[in-house]
């Protein structure tokens, strides 16, 4: 996926954004007039990515400030309210998630229950956009200077944690976990499509950031030889950040799956009055076939309380996205020495990840705003950067909801994956069919010196193209079989989450975050068309 779609889109938005010389609106206009609107459509993704991405860092802080106390919060469940034992929600549930779901978002059981803003959290989010703003007041030049800053912290903290999860007891089960193949999975449609949009954002492409930033490139610039070196370095990144998260997932596994071991066999031996050390965990199964066949009744009334303890059961249960960052993660955490000092570490990479993704989305709506001459002739580009700030920050509220997780999801699920597959998929058919392939190979010979080779050429041309739209018909495809959208809801009385129909109205909002930027693409052309007509009957007039 990285070779035939990741790196040629790279380098196609890098090599537009610098020879166009404007940001995403600006450099598909000068393509053509009728595409000024692929342009829009990245800049409102752009937009509905900030506006909820830097709801991740608002997480971040909340955590990152509960980090100090000692334990941590998340690492054991509160007493009840008549203080004879611990919170009932919590018990059944874990301390991890109730510490996510009931202490942090205090979440509704639906979507309709919007509750009331959780004025701390609101209070996280207030700051995490103050400090965008900071890094995005003076334009690209501070941008730039923070960039450093938040790309290559994390590899510290990555680093750190390597070296701490490879020693940690369990790290080979997740290592192992993580390089076995599963083969079955590559006749999964869906695995492409997940693979596709993790190269979309780990890139950044289809967003406008690429194309805005390289705008500031100096013309002869070798932007090939980034395309190539960013793209690889983004991969190793990946897996090394995978060895790193699998290593502390193997080593939560293993936790769990001893836990559940030693909790049976002293089950087992307080009920069948069992010699101290008789049963371990490679001969339990062997003693709990003889109890039941010498005991059956008494085995018969113990089996309910009997939990099924399996390692490959405890690694196979994946959790994507929040859960593991906010669940998964915490719950590993608070089982090492030192625990605190983990949990800031973790939380201030978060945050550096976070900060540093916020940069380029900005970057893209900021640069399309500031190019504007209608916009820049009345307002400074401080007063700009401070009014989308302002903007995504008060359409944030909306998150900090008892609801808000729920359409946090919404707009992660909805907003971007379909309209980026469609938005990049114009991009590559607007160069190599509408500028023309040959006038763009003559435009980056002349910036670079350097002739086109047949690779990119045939990326460009053909096989990304159909691979694109391969892959927009099998998401639509699996959206249209997996028929009506539903929703996970946290039940406190279960103490788990329970699939939930999306109401009526949250469906047409789904609809209407899809159609949202991809919308522009058709509307730009047809009003750059009916605009030519009427010009050209005006001047025909005057004629």
């Amino acid at each position: 996926m990285l070779v035939v779609q990741g790196m040629p889109l790279l380098y196609l938005e890098l090599s537009v954004g610098q020879r166009m010389r404007q940001g995403s609106i600006g450099a598909w206009r000068a393509i053509s007039p009728y595409l000024g609107g692929v342009g829009v459509a990245s800049v409102v993704a752009s937009f509905f990515l900030s506006v909820y991405y830097n709801v991740v860092n608002t997480w971040s802080f909340w955590y990152f400030f509960h980090c100090f106390q000692d334990p941590l919060p998340w690492s054991i469940c509160p007493l009840n309210g008549n203080r004879t034992g611990y919170d009932e929600e919590c018990e059944k549930a874990s301390s991890t998630q109730y510490f996510w779901y009931r202490q942090t978002l205090n979440i509704s059981p639906s979507i309709q229950d919007s509750g009331a803003v959780q004025w701390e959290l609101a209070l996280c989010l207030v700051l995490a956009w103050l400090l965008v703003y900071l890094c995005i007041l003076r334009g690209t030049e501070s941008t730039g200077k923070v960039a450093y800053v938040t790309a290559l912290l994390p590899y510290v903290v990555l680093l750190i944690y390597l070296i701490r999860g490879l020693t940690l007891h369990g790290a080979i089960n997740g290592l192992k976990y993580m390089f076995t193949p599963k083969v079955e999975q590559l006749a999964n449609p869906k695995a492409w499509i997940n693979a596709a949009t993790q190269i979309f954002f780990s890139l950044g492409l289809g967003f406008g950031s690429l194309i805005a930033f390289a705008s500031y490139n100096d013309p002869s610039n070798d932007c090939q030889k980034h395309a190539v070196i960013v793209s690889l370095i983004n991969s190793a990144t990946s897996i090394f950040s995978s060895i790193v998260t699998f290593s502390i997932y193997g080593f939560k596994a293993t936790f769990n799956y001893e836990s559940c071991v030693n909790t049976v066999i002293l089950l087992l031996t307080n009920t069948f009055d069992l010699e101290d050390g008789f049963l371990t965990a490679s001969n339990l199964e062997q003693v709990k076939e003889h109890l039941a066949s010498a005991y059956p009744g008494q085995y018969s009334e113990v089996l309910p309380l009997l939990r099924n303890c399996s390692l490959e059961s405890e690694l196979e249960t994946a959790v994507q996205g929040t859960g593991l960052a906010f669940i998964v993660y915490t719950e590993a955490i608070k089982n090492m020495e030192v625990s605190q000092l983990w949990s800031v570490l973790y939380f201030f990479m978060l945050l550096t990840l976070g900060m540093g993704s916020m940069l380029g989305n900005m970057a893209s709506v900021l640069t399309s705003l500031t190019d504007s001459r209608l916009i820049s002739s009345h307002l400074p580009k401080e007063a700009i950067a401070g009014l989308v700030c302002l903007v995504n920050c008060a359409i944030g509220l909306v998150f900090t909801l008892e609801a808000g997780n729920y359409w946090f999801d919404i707009v992660n699920d909805y907003a971007a994956t379909l309209p980026l597959l469609l938005v990049v998929l114009v991009e590559t058919v607007a160069v190599c069919y509408v500028y023309g392939l040959r006038r763009f190979e003559q435009d980056l010979q002349a910036m670079s010196g350097r002739a086109l080779s047949w690779y990119w050429k045939a990326m460009w041309a053909c096989v990304s193209p159909l691979l694109l739209v391969s892959l927009f018909v099998s998401y639509l495809t699996d959206y249209i079989l997996a028929g009506t959208p539903k929703y996970l809801a946290w039940d406190a009385n279960q103490g788990q989450l329970v699939t939930k129909d999306y109401p009526t109205y949250a469906l047409v909002i789904i609809g209407l975050l899809v159609a949202s930027s991809i919308v522009f693409i058709p509307l730009v052309a047809l009003g750059t068309f009916v605009m030519r007509r009427v010009n050209r009957g005006h001047t025909a007039s005057l004629a």
